[in-house]
């Protein structure tokens, strides 16, 4: 949803990504990627150094969270 509504109301997503396509795939794919990649680059006009550690964290709660539902699906089946 918060990558949705600076979508809408910023230039976050435009300042930090060149084309559409990139932030389209990470709001379907990876959203905590997607969001902590373009937040990081605005704070700092780009991502260096610690703030890779941050995306990645981002990344691997994006996969927990494809793993947590995955687990879930087969409980229920």
């Amino acid at each position: 949803m918060a990558l949705f509504v600076l979508f809408l109301f910023s230039n976050l997503l435009s300042r930090a990504f060149d084309d559409w396509l990139v932030p389209l795939l990470g709001f379907v794919l990876l959203p905590w990627t997607t969001l902590a990649y373009a937040v990081l680059w605005a704070s700092s006009d780009g991502v260096s150094g610690f703030e890779w550690f941050i995306v990645a964290l981002a990344f691997l709660f994006d996969l927990g969270s494809f793993a947590g539902s995955g687990r879930r699906r087969r409980q229920t089946a």
